[in-house]
């Protein structure tokens, strides 16, 4: 049986495209030709990013093969909003796309436990148990260790889901703690990528890759082809491209010889397509999805273009 990593692999085979699309709607950044459909309150608010975030789905459901909404836009509306979070996610899969809930939990025993039934597992109550967000990833910080994941490990094993473990992110200010050296050497991030790395061997899939994978970010080349050799079997999720500053060039460190080993996070590029410099002449405000379509085959072939040429040196 496929596990989650496959699943995602065939996906960005049959797009062609190791591309996902960050979800992370602050309702300054709609175009006025959704916002002024609705009321500038609470309820508007999130009746328009829901529609928004459809907008972009069905831009690119075709052509992209997965979405990531980071739960911390949805959570400042509050319930309505995690609503919205939850009808995204559905969305998207009834479209065909694979989602990755950008959740960012850590934390130990029961509590890591609740926060896995949400999510990847199923919420007991009496004799039944409940599918909550039921998305296909989750993203976790490792911090407090393996009691902080091994109940979505479970989880992932029980429900066929996949994790990705923050391993070095793209943050600036993340080297103030991942790049710090432990006795023998190494930086913190070595070290919990060599615990990811063992964490996923029991989730390895038919393409050679684990459903307990990492999140390595673009704008970090070196620390890229670093952890490429510490976990050759984990799937990189990448983030930084675009927005922040991350290369297409530098991202294909991370990818193996038959192309496979990443897919690309954007999200404001995306997103905010239609304001660009690449687009804002291009299409108007209202044509705003057009332009994330346009963005999206830019970056799909621009990526594609650089990992072709790294994969000739492997």
């Amino acid at each position: 049986m496929k596990n989650a990593i496959d699943l995602l692999i065939e996906k960005i085979k049959e797009t062609n495209n190791p591309t996902v699309m960050g979800l992370d709607p602050r309702y300054d950044m709609l175009p006025n030709c959704i916002r002024e459909k609705y009321p500038a309150n609470l309820d508007g608010a999130c009746d328009a990013i829901l529609e928004f975030n459809k907008s972009l789905i069905d831009a690119v459901c075709d052509i992209v093969p997965a979405v990531k909404p980071q739960i911390a836009f949805y959570e400042m509306f509050g319930i309505k909003g995690l609503e919205v979070f939850q009808k995204t996610c559905n969305y998207a899969k009834s479209k065909g796309m694979l989602v990755i809930a950008d959740i960012k939990r850590g934390d130990i025993g029961t509590t890591a436990a609740g926060y896995s039934n949400a999510f990847i597992g199923k919420t007991p109550i009496g004799d039944e148990a409940y599918s909550i967000y039921d998305v296909d990833f989750v993203t976790l910080n490792p911090y407090l260790g393996i009691d902080s994941v091994k109940p979505f490990i479970e989880d992932c094993k029980k429900y066929n889901k996949g994790i990705f473990v923050l391993v070095k992110t793209s943050n600036k200010s993340s080297v103030e703690l991942q790049d710090l050296k432990t006795e023998d050497g190494k930086a913190i991030y070595e070290k919990v990528a060599e615990l990811v790395n063992s964490w996923g061997e029991e989730l390895v899939g038919e393409h050679g890759f684990s459903s307990a994978s990492a999140v390595v970010g673009a704008t970090y080349p070196i620390q890229i082809e670093i952890l490429r050799k510490i976990m050759p079997k984990a799937y990189f999720l990448i983030p930084g491209y675009g927005a922040q500053g991350g290369k297409a060039e530098d991202i294909a460190l991370g990818f193996d010889k038959n192309g496979l080993g990443g897919i690309v996070n954007a999200s404001r590029s995306l997103m905010c397509a239609y304001k660009s410099d690449n687009w804002k002449d291009t299409f108007e405000e209202v044509d705003f999805a057009k332009a994330t379509r346009a963005e999206a085959i830019r970056m799909r072939d621009e990526l594609n273009s650089a990992i072709s040429e790294h994969t000739k040196l492997l």
